[in-house]
């Protein structure tokens, strides 16, 4: 029961420092080094989305959220603003629980749960509802199949690759690339 309430309370102290970190993040983007840094990770998103595999019109298979949730952990919750609305979410959400955060296999899956129920099972679908004017249940009933299944290798995936990049952006950092600005 202890390590229950010990991380329900780290949750909330997560979700209390929204706002804090929302702030750090929209300074933080005003860097150069962070705006190109976003800039690239958002154009890999985007030439990622080019080898999603199409099951039918509303069902996909896709790797474009690993670039999302390393541009979210390395710059924060405030990205995506031009993009749609899930999109926006998807990085608000990833950023929320990486920014300036420890990676753990639990706190990633956590996320990516969070973002496969707001972003993938709701949002998306009523999107795609209003669109097409397919029935909402049966688009979320499609799509649930397919992410109960890849979830723990999507987990996965987005914990070797955000383990990875938190080493090597620590290497940059301690060799003085990104040293802090006297301010």
């Amino acid at each position: 029961m202890g390590k229950i309430s010990s991380y329900l309370c780290g949750v909330w102290s997560d979700i209390a420092s929204v706002p804090r970190l929302t702030c750090e993040s929209a300074r933080e983007m005003r860097d150069v080094r962070s705006l190109a840094g976003s800039s690239m990770l958002t154009a890999l998103s985007v030439v990622l989305n080019q080898f999603t595999i199409f099951f039918t019109q509303v069902l996909r298979l896709s790797v474009t959220f690993l670039p999302v949730a390393m541009c979210a952990m390395l710059y924060g919750p405030l990205l995506f603003p031009g993009f749609t609305i899930s999109e926006f979410m998807r990085g608000f959400l990833y950023g929320v629980f990486f920014y300036r955060r420890r990676v753990t296999l639990p706190r990633v899956a956590a996320a990516h749960l969070s973002v496969v129920v707001i972003v993938t099972l709701v949002l998306n679908p009523l999107w795609l509802s209003i669109m097409f004017g397919d029935a909402f249940i049966a688009l979320v009933s499609m799509r649930l199949v397919k992410n109960i299944v890849m979830f723990p290798i999507e987990v996965g995936l987005l914990y070797f690759l955000l383990k990875k990049t938190g080493e090597i952006y620590s290497r940059a950092r301690s060799s003085g690339y990104y040293a802090k600005k006297s301010q």
